[in-house]
């Protein structure tokens, strides 16, 4: 990725992500989508700003928010970017503070690059292929020498840590956290939204399965981190890494770990 495009792509982040906040500061409303799940005013006023900021990569967009392209056209694009303008909505409702912004750059069904903004710690965790991971401010992303640098966790936490989500933990979650406490002292915690990914690409926490539904918009910016970090997300039936801009958007159950639990991942199965 071109550095000016790196720079513009931070920048778009830090507008909407200040967007979400000026809402979040007020007495919003909520209405239900049709599949159920939540929206409001910030997820839409963020898919806006992203719209239009995105126009200037001529690569077209998946969003959460947009009603997407029938899969005749869609299989067609070699590059796309996979957007959630607001992951987390009913934390955003709760106002727990844990939501975030995902932004991934999919070539050839594979995340090659993400982007993960935390509005309310006003940081962004980006990186990919050929892109060492790194942790900015708001205030920072023009300035490369105060960017957080992050590299693999070569050694696993003990004990184990394992995060879960916070409003959609399963019961295969807990066989899974189960299956894995026969072989590990483990420890886990729940958090909502891609926030958890913070935590498995700094080596804080180990791994993260979820069996309950995701989309692609929750997953492929994590997914592009991880893999630049030596780990990755996982079929949790098959072990093979997630794909993107599938027909059907839904993930499977997956497996996200570092590169430190990798190599015990087949162990469980």
């Amino acid at each position: 990725m071109e550095k000016s495009d790196l720079f513009e792509l931070l920048q778009l982040i830090t507008k909407a992500s200040r967007k979400i906040i000026a809402i979040y500061e007020t007495s919003f409303e909520s209405i239900e989508k049709t599949d159920g799940s939540p929206v409001t005013e910030a997820d839409k006023a963020a898919n806006e700003i992203f719209e239009e900021g995105l126009i200037f990569t001529q690569i077209p967009l998946i969003s959460e928010e947009t009603t997407q392209s029938t899969f005749d056209i869609r299989s067609k694009w070699e590059k796309c970017w996979i957007l959630d303008p607001l992951d987390g909505t009913k934390e955003f409702i709760k106002k727990t503070g844990e939501f975030a912004i995902c932004l991934a750059l999919v070539e050839h069904d594979k995340p090659i690059f993400g982007f993960i903004a935390s509005p309310v710690e006003q940081t962004i965790l980006f990186g990919g292929r050929d892109f060492e991971p790194k942790i900015c401010t708001f205030d920072s992303i023009h300035n490369e020498t105060e960017w957080k640098s992050i590299s693999a966790n070569f050694v696993l936490n003990s004990p184990l840590k394992i995060a879960a989500s916070i409003s959609h933990f399963s019961e295969k979650d807990a066989a899974f956290i189960s299956k894995v406490e026969e072989k590990f002292p483990i420890t886990y915690s729940k958090k909502g939204s891609a926030l958890k990914f913070f935590d498995l690409a700094e080596g804080t926490m180990d791994l993260y399965p979820r069996y309950s539904p995701t989309m692609e918009w929750d997953i492929a910016a994590g997914q592009a981190i991880l893999e630049a970090l030596g780990g990755g997300v996982f079929h949790a039936e098959t072990l093979e890494p997630l794909t993107y801009n599938k027909e059907d958007l839904y993930n499977p159950p997956f497996i996200a770990c570092t590169k430190s639990f990798l190599p015990y991942l087949r162990e469980l199965e």
